[in-house]
């Protein structure tokens, strides 16, 4: 039983005793007088009488009611219920509040009444003062209490004749009986019916079970105010200990709010500050720091506006106002949505049948107490949903004397899947939550709702959740339980209580409320006690019982079932490497760790790797080998790598045991154990996981102590467990049975139990001990740099910091002496440090556990002992460690695939290959996988460096990873310092760049060492820079010389080609050293002086009247023998085929040629006597004589005279090319023209030669006009242009229409708009031209987009020649009218800005490390900063300039530099814009054999390719070339027969040294080491490609990567592209890179996409996907995603090859498509025949590739437009009609379809220079008069071609040696030509006679 009231008050007004504007509450009286023994008088009640403070009021106002709350110091809630009622106020009450009127103050009073001021006008009546009833319980019956105040106050009031001190006697007597009504013995005993003595009835019902809370209507009232989102945010507010603040104008109604929101938080007991009602003088408790629930009246809400980290709940307006420094966590979901569903019907029933069309009769709703309580049944559901299984994770760590339980928070997390979730994390770790496991953990204890509805409903409620109306029923059966708790028994709850009557406080009362006799009620109160002391104790019978566990706790939301679809194939892998490893198959072992590591990213199976390895120790120990020891680290690393610090999953906890179990052998008596391996993991230096483990290992042990005797225990416990074993009983039942068992148990026997269970705890404290110093000290101690990053050991505040990813922290010393022992503790930092650690764990649990300070400062001496002798342990293991190869390691190093040729010269070396500045491979902000960093080796071979490995990030897979560049084309080598994660002790790395656009950055790991490191930079250094040519990886590969020797090779070569050589290397020497002797002039250096700077400066001394050296000089008429051969051999190169092609001459069979041609072969250099860089034939004039020639070339820098090179077919002007102008030139002739000349100087003399020359040059051209018609561009108006109507040409792609029209608003001078800056110094006009080419009146406006203006631009008077040259050269030249030519003086950038400008490309495109600013904005920066594309402007713009002028019909000088850099830039450039031949493959190699490589570029000194170039450094003049011709091709897709892919390759090799094409300066090199003929077909031998020409060839047979499907060219098309900055694209040769396989240049190293794995294979039965994923920095795109016509292509080869027939080549499929797709296009049999891509196509479609996507009619390949009209051009359908179709084209280039073959056959060809016999496919010509050869019937390519017209005899032959056995004698013939004779053999006689017959026929017929 209890006492209903503990005491009654009586207060009154009293005045304020400093005389302050209010009065105060005075006690008048209390009862009873003393307090109780159990229960003290509370203080500051009169405060919370009047909590808005006490004021007199002018009028009566009605009494009032609330309950306010007082918590005393021991947490016990004192409900004080507070009736107020006003009399009128005493005289002295009236003084003093006078007084404090007289202060002048006036405030408003909370409810709304006026406090006197002196203005106020002074009341009729006099004033009334507050007197308030107090009945002060620790029971909350608030109804009791309003009806037994109101009693008293009735009794007062209508002056009933009944005494009020026995009904205030009889209050404070009353008893009622404790929570737990059903236990009594009748329902008047659970249902209490008083009486105060006044006539007066109330029942008072205790409910059920006091754990649960009483609401009334308090939260359905809260919902009402504030509605379910705000009420469910105070909620959650609450439990994450926020601080809530109540506004009300109503005291009751804040009280309820208070009340309502502890009772939504059951089963959690709020434990803060909780005030629901704040009086006043209070309001500064509202700043304090811990949370709160407080009410406050809302007349107060201005003082809480200040209140930054409080959420204020304003009842009366319903708003919850959060303040944005504060972050509500919300409910995890799905609990969150269905809570609020289930809350929002609950309340509102009618919402689900709102939309209903018939509505059902509308369903009574619950009333308020009924709803209350339906509401807290939503909340019960949530907390049971929250909190289930929560008993799985208690561990019970003392039973006896008292339970000590401990929550295992993280694994409770884990195992419900909600490690994320804020809201929950918060709450576990909150107080409330704390009282919660401290309560209700107890394991035997009496048991309410919650716990029936934890353990048994929460499977009906996920089966509910789907179902709105079953989890409503669910609800509707909790509240009838809570209401029933509050109501138990409903049908005598019946109250008779008088009241006052209505309006009876208006009335006068007769007296004022009287003084109590104290005597009478402390009377009756003594009465009631004797009565009780005689009565025997009310003991409350609590039932107690077992708590039920429930079923173990699921995840909270089911994740979805597809990510762990395989996961059965994954663990049954984890399984098989394990028993692997301990079977020691270690091969088969090392295929599956790849996918094990992957495979334990998931939760399983490593959960699975923890069962497997524990069934492999046996007796705690498991000795392993090396292998097997790695194996296991490796795997547990791995497992261990992904736990975070509080081991949520339970995997460190499983390991734990197993560390110190395995173990091997590294020397008799050391042994080092798997700990020392797996140190470096968050989890071991976090408290938190080693106070959970502890506690579960203790919770066993305890469990084990009850579960059976001591001495007959078999050892089966797994020391370690985390929780409790499954099987019954568990750890809570054998608690809960010694719990209940307890009591009955003697003194002696609960003694020794206690003991027991503390040497458990204590025992268990000094086992963790030694656990965690073995995880804890680092093997190697003097690695202090690992141990300052990991987690803080040092200091308390971060010892329980869990994201750390390092080892110890604090300071640790950098040594520790061992020897010291501990009173040296000071200076060991590591030691120090983890004995701190250790302590701090051994204080905290076992001062939790109950351990005697005995034990705890026995523990606290041992630690330092243990960790010393932990330390003397591992300098063992660690010394012994060394000697071991390091664990970790790939076990095997991917090694590469090498070329035929290509050989290792330092195997693998270990390295990582660190990500660099492209975010790409890195995964950055563009995504894809982290491919870098890599681990892996770096191989140095002849011919590469190359890099192979694999991600370190283990979840990209085990894609390989490969960068590779040449040797050769390294530019940049420079150490690098490594920071990097991935790991801690790489040594130093090295950074190397190469000119392919390759960056290798790379960290040498541990084991290679500094000397291995400088080894590779040596070894790198001597590859890339050769002491001569022969030491390059093209001479050497297959070789087997060592560099600096001749090699064996050289003798095979046939005797005639060695004489050839020799000659013609005597003949030159001989001539050149004649002319050193006389001239001191450059000549490119011998083998032992390469790389000295030439003698360029040095004077021009020889005389004009000095005569060469007859026999290199003469006409050929005279030649010997040898040189004969050399000029057969000269004839076979390729200028002579292209000048023979141009109509430029060819060297008949007597070696003259007709005088009325222009121009002729001259054999003047054929020795290389002039000129060493120029080839031996050249084109000049007819009418210039050779010995002429000697003195014209002294003019030029290196004797570069001006040779013809090129012949335009239609306008018949040539393009010339020579070196620039030496001082005493043509400058000096222009300047002394007019002076008087008394004698000729030598200067005078050969300016002459050199005038006499351009003379002859102007003559030889077919149109040029004499000297009285002035040939030039002055004088030219722009009026003229009205008058040519413009070629249709492309404008932009935007707007044609606006872009044409601009062509004529901008009228610029032509060659103005290439002036250029002076910083970049590129190509540009110089301003001293004058007005004559620059100004406005000379030509027509340029194009937009940097296009020339229209081929109409110069009118018919102009000059025959124009000589572009340097502008340092021309400074100051006045050019004589009469001449016929005239001077274009320009800037041209020079090789070193070439060099600058690359440099710079290369850091853009591919940066050392990340910019600074990263995305695109940096990247555009740098490119704009290295002017690489300004430099490609120029180019263009110049070389358009220069076809413009040769298309108009004036010939072109290009006279530039030395002739041999910008110079064949520029020719290359023209010719491949005029010529389409060029734009043929067969043409582009032509013009690269004939400008670049015969007219001596300097491929070796510009790629620094020998030792003597290193300072020069890589300028890359022809890569330069490339981009540009790359530039074309982008704007003219369909104009060039070859593919981007064919560029890319050359611009590769050209650089990498592996052909031996770019290699030397110039033919004469090439012939001196006797490489010029090698590459002839007949002469060649059986080796390995040396050409990169005949590479491209056998390629080509078998893919068509270098060919261009869209190759449909314009007949005699001239391109002129658009050349602005604003056009050009950068080249993806540059940024593009595949990771897969490293460069795709070397064809043979490339590979299809790799087979997966066999364990990653899908089963069979599953669908097979075809699907790839494609990563752009990883895969070859091309290769990936072939196009269209090359999948067909190999798809129709593969079918060829199915069918068992020989697949047919390609470009023969190709071949046939086209010729079918001709034939089809002629509907009638007639017309132009149109081609696969149309040739009508407008040319602006054409040109830029866009003809797909441009136009409403444009939509077809095939579609024919008939005119442009976007182009604004009505001159273009005729010239389209006036074009040739495309077929034409390819029949002037000899397809197999357009080929006449008149008669075809085999024979066998005797090959020249003791070549075998060869089976060919001869074909006989009539048409073209030839005889052609191929390899076989099928070959599209002829091999050779023998030309009728030179044959001079068919005559029998006789057989020669290595000629066919089975053949007879009469089936030989020779077919003599005026260059040699060629044998052949037929099959038999009959077809000998048939093919020479033939051949005759076809003489005759000529």
């Amino acid at each position: 039983m209890a006492r209903l009231a503990d005491y009654f008050v009586l207060v009154a007004f009293g005045p304020h005793p400093r005389g302050s504007g209010e009065g105060q509450g005075q006690i008048l009286q209390r009862f009873p007088e003393k307090d109780w023994e159990d229960n003290p008088f509370p203080q500051g009640i009169e405060l919370f009488c009047q909590p808005s403070g006490w004021q007199l009021c002018p009028e009566r106002s009605p009494p009032t009611f609330f309950v306010a709350v007082l918590t005393d110091i021991n947490s016990e809630r004192h409900y004080c219920a507070c009736l107020t009622f006003w009399e009128p106020a005493e005289p002295t009450q009236e003084a003093a509040s006078a007084e404090d009127a007289a202060d002048g103050e006036e405030e408003l009073e909370d409810g709304g009444r006026m406090r006197l001021s002196p203005s106020a006008p002074a009341p009729a009546s006099q004033l009334f003062a507050p007197k308030t009833l107090v009945l002060v319980s620790r029971l909350d019956h608030t109804e009791v209490f309003r009806n037994s105040l109101g009693l008293i106050y009735t009794v007062h009031v209508e002056g009933l004749d009944v005494s009020l001190e026995s009904v205030i006697g009889n209050l404070l007597t009353c008893t009622i009986p404790l929570a737990g009504g059903s236990q009594l013995d009748s329902v008047e005993e659970g249902a209490r019916t008083i009486s105060l003595g006044a006539g007066d009835r109330q029942v008072i019902q205790t409910p059920l079970t006091d754990s649960l809370p009483v609401s009334c209507c308090s939260v359905a009232l809260l919902f009402r105010q504030l509605g379910i989102t705000n009420v469910l945010c105070l909620f959650c507010a609450a439990l994450t200990e926020h601080k809530i603040l109540f506004l009300s104008r109503s005291y009751q109604r804040l009280a309820d709010a208070c009340r309502g929101l502890l009772a939504l938080l059951f089963p959690l007991r709020y434990s803060f500050t909780y005030v629901p009602i704040l009086p006043a003088q209070l309001l500064e408790v509202l700043s304090t720091p811990t949370p709160f629930v407080i009410g406050v009246h809302a007349a107060f809400q201005a003082e809480t506006q200040e209140l930054l980290d409080v959420i204020i709940a304003d009842l009366d307006g319903g708003t919850v106002t959060v303040p944005e420094c504060v972050h509500i966590p919300p409910l995890p979901e799905p609990l969150q949505s269905q809570t609020h569903s289930v809350l929002s019907t609950v309340l509102d029933p009618e919402l689900e049948l709102a939309d209903l069309a018939f509505p059902p009769p509308t369903v009574p709703a619950s009333s308020l107490k009924m709803q209350d309580k339906e509401l807290r049944a939503v909340f019960l559901r949530l907390f049971a949903q929250l909190l289930q299984g929560y008993r799985w994770c208690l561990h019970i760590v003392r039973i006896h004397p008292e339970p000590v339980i401990r929550f295992h928070k993280a694994a409770f997390l884990g195992q419900r899947g909600l490690v994320e979730d804020d809201f929950l994390m918060k709450v576990l770790e909150g107080m409330a939550f704390a009282g919660f496991v401290s309560e209700r953990g107890v394991p035997y204890r009496a048991t309410d709702l919650f716990d029936e509805l934890v353990a048994h409903e929460v499977a009906r409620m996920r089966a509910d959740e789907s179902h709105p109306q079953r989890v409503l029923r669910h609800v509707k059966e909790l509240a009838e339980q809570l209401y029933k708790n509050e109501n138990p028994y409903p049908a005598v709850a019946m109250h008779k209580v008088q009241r006052p009557a209505e309006a009876s406080h208006l009335r006068r009362a007769p007296r004022p409320f009287p003084r109590l006799d104290e005597g009478t009620v402390q009377w009756i109160v003594d009465q009631a006690m004797a009565k009780m002391q005689g009565a025997p104790p009310a003991v409350r019978a609590e039932r107690r019982s077992t708590v039920p566990s429930g079923p173990p706790m699921t995840a909270i939301l089911e994740r979805s079932s597809g990510l762990h679809a395989n996961s059965a194939r994954r663990l049954e892998v984890v399984r098989n490497c394990i028993s692997y490893v301990f079977e020691g198959k270690m091969l088969e072992a090392k295929k599956l760790l790849p996918a094990v590591l992957r495979a334990l990213k998931g939760r399983a199976a490593r959960r699975c790797l923890t069962q497997e390895l524990h069934l492999h120790v046996q007796q705690n120990r498991a000795v392993l080998d090396h292998q097997q020891f790695d194996f296991v680290v490796r795997m547990m690393n791995c497992c261990l790598q992904d736990c975070t610090s509080a081991d949520e999953h339970g995997i460190a906890a499983a390991l734990l045991p197993l560390v110190t179990a395995f173990c091997r052998k590294l020397s008799p008596g050391v042994t080092q154990f798997a700990y020392s391996c797996v140190q470096e993991h968050v989890v071991w230096s976090t408290p938190q996981f080693w106070e959970a483990m502890f506690y579960g290992d203790v919770q066993t042990h305890v469990r084990a102590l009850y579960l059976e005797p001591p001495e007959d225990r078999p050892p089966t416990q797994q020391v370690g467990e985390a929780l409790a074993q499954e099987e019954p009983p568990s750890a809570l039942d054998v608690a809960s049975e010694q719990r209940r068992l307890w009591p009955t148990l003697s003194r002696a026997k609960q003694q020794e139990l206690v003991q027991k269970e503390e040497s458990t705890v204590f025992s268990q404290a000094i086992h963790y001990a030694s656990r965690m110093s073995y995880l804890l000290l680092p093997l190697d101690a003097s690695k202090s740099r690992l141990l300052r990053e990991r987690a803080g050991l040092g200091d308390p505040e971060s010892a329980s910091n869990s994201l750390v990813t390092n080892s110890m922290a604090g300071s640790v010393a950098e040594s520790y002496d061992t020897e010291s022992g501990f009173e040296d503790a000071e200076t060991s930092d590591v030691a120090g440090a983890v004995v701190r650690f250790i302590n701090r764990f051994v204080d905290k649990v076992c001062t939790e556990s109950g351990v005697t300070s005995d034990h705890l400062k026995g523990l606290h001496v041992m630690v330092p002992d243990i960790v010393q002798m932990h330390i003397e342990t591992l300098e063992a293991v660690h010394r012994e460690s060394r000697r071991l190869p390091p664990i970790q390691k790939q076990p095997k190093l991917l090694r590469p695939r090498l070329l035929p040729g290509e050989e290792c010269v330092l195997d693998g070396l270990r390295v990582y290959l660190l990500p660099d500045g492209r975010e790409e491979g890195a995964g950055g902000s563009a995504g894809g996988p982290a491919l870098l960093p890599a681990e892996g080796a770096v191989f140095l071979t002849t011919y590469r460096v190359i890099f192979t490995g694999m991600p370190t990030d283990p979840l990209v897979g085990e894609q390989v990873v490969v960068r590779a560049f040449p040797v050769a084309a390294l530019t940049k080598e420079k150490r690098i310092s490594v920071q990097t994660h991935v790991d801690q002790f790489l040594q130093d790395g090295l950074q190397l760049r190469a000119c392919t656009f390759q960056l290798l950055r790379m960290a040498f790991d541990e084991e290679v060492g500094s000397e291995g490191a400088e080894l590779f930079r040596k070894q790198l250094h001597r590859l890339r820079y050769p002491p001569d040519i022969k030491g390059t990886f093209a001479f050497a590969s297959g070789a087997t010389h060592t560099p600096g020797r001749p090699g064996r090779a050289a003798k095979d070569k046939g005797p005639s080609l060695r004489t050839l050589s020799r000659n013609l290397m005597k003949n030159a020497k001989r001539t050149i050293g004649r002319q050193h002797i006389t001239r001191k002039k450059y000549s490119p250096p011998s083998w032992e002086h390469r790389g000295q700077p030439p003698a360029e400066d040095q004077e021009d001394e020889i005389a004009v009247s000095e005569e060469a050296e007859p026999s290199t000089l003469t006409p050929s008429a005279g030649l010997k023998p040898a040189d004969r051969l050399t000029l057969s051999s000269l004839v076979e190169r390729a200028c002579c085929r292209d000048y023979q092609r141009l109509g430029l001459g060819t060297l008949g069979s007597s070696l003259s040629r007709a005088k009325s041609e222009p121009f002729r072969v001259s054999p003047v250099n054929r020795m290389y006597a002039i000129c060493r860089s120029y080839p031996g034939l050249l084109i000049v004039p007819q009418s210039v004589q050779d010995n002429a020639l000697q003195r014209v070339s002294r003019c030029y820098r290196q004797n570069r005279f001006p040779v013809v090179c090129w012949r335009s077919g239609r306008s018949k002007a040539v393009l010339l090319r020579s070196g620039g102008l030496h001082g005493k030139g043509v400058v000096g002739l222009f300047k002394a023209q007019n002076a008087p000349s008394p004698g000729q100087s030598q200067a005078d003399s050969s300016s002459l030669e050199q005038e006499k020359y351009l003379q002859a040059v102007v003559s030889a051209m077919p149109r040029y006009a004499d000297a009285s018609g002035r040939n030039t561009l002055s004088g030219f108006s722009s009026a003229h242009l009205g008058s040519h109507a413009p070629r249709a040409r492309v404008t932009t792609l935007s707007n044609p229409m606006a872009a044409s029209a601009s062509r004529w608003t901008a009228p610029r001078g032509k060659w103005g708009s290439i002036r250029v800056s002076g910083r970049s110094g590129g190509p540009g006009v110089g301003v001293d031209v004058g007005s004559r080419l620059a100004g406005r009146d000379v030509l027509g406006p340029p194009q937009p987009n940097g296009a020339p203006p229209d081929s109409g631009f110069l009118r018919p008077q102009r000059a025959a020649l124009y000589i572009i040259g340097d502008k340092a050269q021309l400074k100051g030249v006045r050019p004589d009218p009469l001449q016929q030519w005239e001077l274009v003086p320009i800037e041209v950038f020079e090789a070193r800005q070439v060099k600058a400008s690359f440099k710079k490309l290369l850091k853009a495109c591919v940066p050392g490390c990340p910019a600074a600013e990263p995305g695109p904005a940096s990247y555009l920066r740098s490119l704009e900063d290295s002017e690489w594309l300004t430099q490609i402007h120029k180019l263009l713009q110049v070389s358009v300039l220069v076809v413009e002028l040769l298309d108009s019909g004036s010939s072109v000088l290009v006279s530039l530099e030395d002739g041999w850099d910008i110079t064949t830039q520029v020719v290359s450039l023209v010719q491949l814009l005029s010529d389409p031949f060029y734009r043929t493959l067969e043409g582009f190699r032509l013009l690269v054999e004939k400008e670049w490589l015969s007219f001596g570029h300097r491929f070796s000194h510009r790629g620094a390719h020998m030792l003597a170039g290193q300072s020069s450094g890589v300028v890359p003049i022809f890569l330069q070339f490339l981009d540009c011709v790359h530039q074309v091709h982008l704007q003219f897709p369909m104009e060039f027969e070859f593919s981007q892919f064919y560029l890319k390759f050359l611009s590769y090799h050209h650089a990498s040294r592996r052909f031996r094409t770019f290699l030397l300066d110039s033919d004469y090199e090439r012939i001196e080491l006797g490489l010029l003929y090698e590459e002839k077909g007949e002469r060649r031998g059986q080796q390995a490609c040396r050409s990169v020409w005949e590479h491209v060839d056998r390629l080509s047979k078998k893919t068509p990567v270098f060919y261009n499907y869209m190759y449909a060219p314009e007949d005699a098309e001239v391109l002129r592209p658009y050349s602005n900055v604003s056009n050009l694209k950068v080249w993806d040769f540059y940024t593009e890179e595949t990771l897969a396989e490293g460069p795709p240049y070397d064809w043979e190293l490339a590979r299809g996409p790799p087979e997966p794995p066999e364990e990653e294979r899908p089963d069979s039965s599953a669908p097979q996907s075809r699907r790839r994923v494609v990563w752009p920095c990883y895969d070859s795109r091309p290769r990936a995603q072939p196009d269209a016509i090359s999948r067909l292509l190999e798809e129709l080869q593969r079918l060829e090859t199915e069918l068992g027939r020989p697949p047919e080549r390609w470009k023969d499929t190709w071949d046939r498509v086209k010729a079918a797709q001709r034939l089809e296009g002629r509907p009638d049999g007639r017309g132009t025949p149109g081609s696969l891509l149309a040739s009508t196509v407008p040319h602006h479609r054409r040109s830029l590739g866009v003809y797909l996507q441009e136009g409403p009619a444009g939509s077809t390949l095939s579609l024919s437009l008939d005119s442009d009209q976007s182009g604004g051009s009505s001159a273009s359908s005729s010239r389209q009609a006036a074009r040739r179709s495309t077929s034409a084209l390819y029949s002037q280039f000899q397809t197999a379809e357009s080929e006449n073959r008149s008669y075809e056959g085999t024979l066998y060809k005797k090959g020249a220079f003791m070549k075998p016999w060869k089976a060919r496919w001869f074909v006989l010509d009539k048409t073209k008069h030839q005889l052609r050869y191929y390899d076989h019937r099928v070959d599209t390519e002829c091999k050779g071609v023998i030309d009728l017209a030179e044959v001079e005899a068919v005559a029998p032959g006789a057989p020669t040696m290595g000629a066919p056995k089975t053949v007879g004698e009469k089936a030989f013939f020779d077919v003599k030509t005026t260059r040699r004779v060629y044998n052949f053999c037929a099959q038999d006689a009959a077809s000998a006679q048939q093919w020479v017959d033939r051949i005759q026929g076809c003489l005759s017929d000529a």
